[in-house]
């Protein structure tokens, strides 16, 4: 009627039934600790119950993080302006019609925002990029036009440096 299966010796029966009690009790243990902090916290927020309510919820929400107010970067200039400021310099109407005339007009030069104003560099860096027939592109000159004020400084790629428009010698003569 009733089927035994002792297959194993018992010590293998009780070695399997130890095996994993270590791992529920860990569970548990970060359980019971997730519920304390967040039952602690709970009490540092509101300090008594005899405050009004309105009280307790202004409390509650001013020690959210979420009521941080975020600086952000005075932004005077648009993008638009940046990259016909750029477009518009001497040295890169020349440079793209050099470029244009030595291939031949299959190569096009153009200009590209590649990043934006942030608080710690409120400028936007400007790419002018040649445009090859097989869909690739190879950047010609870098700039960095500030967002409040449209001053532009170009990259000087021998020192690595961005200087102004009148120390820049972008043909090494």
């Amino acid at each position: 009627m009733f089927k035994v299966y002792p297959k194993q010796l018992l010590t293998y029966y009780l070695q399997e039934q130890f095996r994993y009690y270590h791992l529920v009790f860990l569970g548990l243990l970060a359980l019971s600790g997730a519920y304390s902090i967040s039952y602690f916290r709970g009490q540092n927020q509101v300090k008594s119950s005899f405050n009004p309510p309105s009280v307790q919820v202004a409390k509650v929400v001013t020690n959210r993080p979420s009521s941080i107010k975020l600086a952000r970067p005075v932004v005077k200039i648009n993008k638009q302006k940046a990259v016909k400021a750029v477009w518009n310099l001497r040295q890169v109407q020349r440079k793209a019609k050099e470029i244009k005339t030595l291939s031949q007009g299959a190569i096009n030069v153009g200009v590209v925002i590649s990043s934006y104003p942030k608080i710690s560099q409120p400028f936007y860096t400007v790419k002018v990029l040649e445009n090859h027939p097989d869909s690739t592109t190879s950047p010609v000159y870098w700039f960095r036009v500030s967002s409040s004020n449209g001053a532009i400084q170009p990259l000087d790629l021998v020192s690595n440096k961005y200087t102004t428009l009148a120390n820049w010698n972008p043909d090494g003569i």
